[in-house]
């Protein structure tokens, strides 16, 4: 990858292991580092897949519950959307971007959480995506005894999946897992276990390995 090309870093893991903050502190550690970074998510990251999120997450009601493949087509109805008017021009201005979720976890929540399996991941995959995939992703993973109670411990309402009990994210995680086994070069696991700023030391020595490589 030139030095003037934009890369395309996401950021996975499971309800608790503090996926989003670290994506942020990755941002402001890059832009530390002179590199212009938009930092978005998934779904949404658009007006557009913004409706879009706030259907698959909140939209369902009792006396018409969303099912797993609706999901699984607003998901990469979403991703089109976000690819299409915010991630490919960045990447083609040269910035960075940094995705809190991305295709890996609609493979690790539709796939193995909803038990969908991924051959309708892979051709929906081709289809929305066509050859964009990430260049560098930090699959953040603790043990369930460390993100259940993170998950409890929030306040508000909960979301979809957020509701989800304990087995559907042990699906979730064995996924992701699944997904670093077979693409160790492009996915990077990430204790989160631990306090904050030793995960963020973590991530940072990644990002400082990937830095030496541009």
């Amino acid at each position: 990858m030139s030095a003037r090309s934009g890369l395309f870093l996401t950021f996975e893991g499971v309800e608790g292991v503090g996926k989003s903050t670290q994506a942020r502190l990755a941002a402001e550690f890059l832009r530390s580092r002179g590199i212009q970074v938009v930092e978005t998510r998934e779904p949404g990251g658009t007006a557009v897949a913004e409706r879009i999120r706030e259907l698959v997450l909140h939209g369902a009601t009792s006396d018409e519950p969303l099912t797993p493949r609706a999901e699984l087509l607003l998901m990469f109805a979403a991703r089109a959307q976000h690819l299409a008017a915010k991630i490919e021009p960045a990447l083609a201005a040269g910035q960075w971007v940094i995705c809190d979720r991305f295709t890996d976890a609609t493979e690790a929540y539709q796939g193995s959480g909803r038990g969908l399996g991924n051959s309708m991941i892979r051709q929906l995959e081709d289809i929305a995506q066509g050859t964009r995939r990430p260049d560098l992703t930090l699959l953040l993973d603790a043990d369930p005894a460390v993100t259940g109670p993170r998950r409890s411990a929030r306040g508000g309402a909960q979301d979809r999946f957020e509701r989800e009990d304990e087995a559907f994210f042990a699906r979730v995680r064995a996924g992701y897992l699944e997904i670093a086994r077979r693409e160790p070069g492009r996915v990077r696991i990430v204790d989160a276990s631990g306090p904050l700023g030793t995960v963020q030391q973590r991530i940072e020595a990644v990002l400082v390995e990937t830095l030496s490589h541009e």
